[in-house]
């Protein structure tokens, strides 16, 4: 017993004094015993009464391979907690010590939410290599860049040669596809030296297809009364629950205290049903701010963010409040507003959107569109009331992993609109009160596409390319007019993998993308208003389908100073007078000047004008920003 009350874990392989403690969950099983791959030994585990067996062995320690056996049956089970699966995940395990890792990164105090400009990567395809290691040597550019926090998407380890990583089964063993547990750590000491952030996105609402052993060592690690989409949702209420919660809240406190990640993106929070009196999530953002702690002991902010499609706000409050005690919440309406806005096109799930410039003024003032309105596409009420949700705690985005891939054939969305209209919704999302996230390559107006790929066997490679293609047959356009669904790459080709990872010879530093970028993000930062990130300052106005204003206003600040005056215009040319809106009326003894504009030739486009505030003229897919300027008035 002195040996567990040293471990870091309740569960799996521990490096200890002189040998690893074992620890297994296994409440349907009789006898356990741990093999240890090098010798062909077969060690007893004891039974602790409580569902649990452990043991202690001498004279193994840091890359010793494991495996659990199960009463009478002679299968090599890999252990459930495993950190390292070097094999794959139907192979034995790898003891892994935490502790022989030398961190760079003491003077690293954590992160909050505000403030941040996220960018969604996925290792894979992030560069050529598709490593950890390779991934470091962007790192440099993407904080001269302006972003400030990296969401890496899943990681833990999966069946299979490449994926998407949302069909992990060994949920504590980052995947060998990308390198070694060290290689990860090493990203995010390198990652911290620059100034950025590291939080990783999981999935804590079902397990993937194949690999996946913890049926053999409990059958209750899966629910059968809430099915998901993608198969068995996890018990997080049904019998034997306390065991699976804790395998769960403790992985969230895992990543955090010996990956030092700076929080978790928890994919999909609607179907972690959990009916019990307190949420799994409550206890796990407990958990996960528990584990962060700097080298000398300080406590360590973290950030954890949720994907919702019910848009509860409960999400973001705390859990004094009955709430669920994270920070931030994806935002797909402001994505689903403005994708309609570019493209026209309001099918299937963007069927519920008219991409007008009043919804995309609400967007940017309330956060979410639907706060408890019916949904005729879902045919259900949707959401929840978040007047009352700061800004910040909304993640914005015109581009990201699933909304890329769901255009059938990973297309971004430079190349489904104009120029101009990118141009001017890129500005509207960076200066908005939101919390801005990137897909990679976007900075620099990448055409790589990002498709939906996963290597399975091929008889569920058959199930999950059709299910694939049925999802998005639909939308009306991929089905096509005599309902034949048009040729689609195949997520099982590694091909359709390789097609997705980014060309980085197209970054350069004059590319007209990266330009406008960069300088909205320094402008985000820099400027007083902006970087308050305050909804409360903004009140907008429509002047027609396609053009609206949004102007930030302190009422505390009578000089308006602080003022902020943005014309945003998707449609053609607007010749606006009479322009009887007080919304564009300057503060006393200033007048308007342009600060910034989306077609400066610099990012492509074709100049601005003069400005005329008497007779206005907002041309037309452009965004234009306008700042108080004290002197001589054009009224005089």
């Amino acid at each position: 017993m002195q040996t567990e009350l040293k471990r870091r874990m309740p569960l799996g392989a521990e490096v200890l004094e002189n040998g690893v403690h074992f620890r297994v969950w296994a409440p349907m099983r009789k006898q356990v015993s741990v093999k240890l791959s090098e010798s062909g030994k077969l060690i007893p585990l004891e039974s602790e009464g409580n569902g649990h067996f452990s043991a202690f062995c001498e004279g193994i320690g840091d890359g010793a391979r494991y495996s659990f056996r199960l009463d009478d049956d002679d299968y090599d089970y890999p252990d459930p907690a495993s950190r390292f699966q070097p094999d794959g995940v139907h192979a034995g395990s790898q003891v892994v010590d935490p502790e022989s890792y030398r961190w760079n990164d003491g003077a690293w105090r954590g992160v909050e939410l505000p403030g941040q400009v996220i960018y969604e990567m996925h290792i894979g395809c992030f560069t050529d290599a598709g490593t950890w290691r390779s991934a470091e040597s962007k790192l440099p550019f993407l904080a001269e860049t302006g972003i400030t926090m990296l969401e890496v998407m899943p990681v833990a380890d999966f069946d299979g040669e490449f994926g998407w990583g949302y069909d992990g089964v060994k949920w504590y063993a980052p995947t060998r596809l990308y390198g070694s547990p060290d290689d990860f750590r090493h990203f995010v000491d390198t990652a911290h030296q620059l100034g950025l952030a590291v939080i990783l996105d999981v999935v804590y609402n079902h397990f993937g297809p194949t690999g996946n052993y913890t049926a053999a060592f409990s059958p209750h690690f899966v629910s059968h009364r809430h099915p998901t989409e993608w198969g068995d949702a996890i018990n997080y209420d049904g019998e034997q629950a306390a065991g699976v919660r804790q395998f769960v809240t403790e992985n969230a406190a895992y990543w955090i205290r010996e990956f030092h990640l700076d929080g978790l993106r928890l994919d999909a929070t609607q179907t972690i049903y959990d009916d019990s009196p307190r949420h799994l999530l409550a206890d796990l953002s407990t958990a996960a701010r528990g584990a962060a702690f700097t080298a000398s002991g300080e406590q360590r902010k973290i950030v954890l963010i949720a994907e919702n499609e019910t848009q509860d706000v409960r999400h973001v409050e705390g859990v004094d409040q009955n709430g669920f005690g994270l920070d931030g919440l994806w935002n797909d309406d402001f994505h689903h507003a403005c994708r309609v806005a570019a493209t026209g096109h309001a099918e299937y799930y963007y069927a519920d959107y008219a991409g007008t410039a009043q919804e995309l003024v609400s967007a940017t003032r309330w956060g979410y569109l639907f706060q408890g309105q019916y949904s005729h596409e879902l045919k259900r009420w949707r959401g929840t009331p978040a007047w009352h949700v700061p800004g910040w705690r909304f993640v914005t985005y015109l581009q990201n992993h699933d909304q890329v891939a769901n255009s059938a054939h990973g297309s971004r969305l430079p190349e489904l609109t104009s120029p101009g209209t990118y141009r001017a919704l890129t500005t509207l999302w960076l200066l908005g009160p939101g919390t801005p996230m990137f897909f990679m390559g976007q900075e620099f107006g990448t055409h790589t596409p990002f498709r939906f790929f996963a290597d399975h066997d091929v008889e569920l490679a058959t199930m999950v390319r059709e299910g694939r293609w049925e999802s998005l047959r639909q939308f009306p356009r991929i089905a096509g007019h005599d309902g034949r669904v048009i040729a689609l790459p195949d997520p099982a080709d590694e091909s359709t993998f390789r097609a997705c990872k980014l060309d980085w010879s197209k970054c350069r530093e004059d590319c007209q993308d990266l330009m406008l970028h960069r300088d909205l993000l320094r402008l985000r930062s820099e400027d007083p208003t902006f970087s308050k990130q305050d909804k409360n300052m903004i009140q907008g106005a429509v002047i027609n389908a396609d053009c609206m204003l949004i102007r930030w206003h302190n009422p505390q600040n009578e000089q308006g100073e602080l003022d902020r005056l943005l014309l945003v215009n998707l449609g053609r040319d607007c010749h606006w007078s009479p322009s009887a809106e007080p919304l564009v009326a300057p503060a006393i003894h200033t007048h308007w000047q342009i600060k910034f504009s989306s077609e400066d030739p610099e990012y492509g486009g074709s100049g601005t004008a003069l400005l005329n505030t008497t007779n206005w003229h907002i041309p037309g897919h452009s965004a234009i920003l306008l700042i108080p300027t004290a002197g001589q008035s054009p009224r005089k």
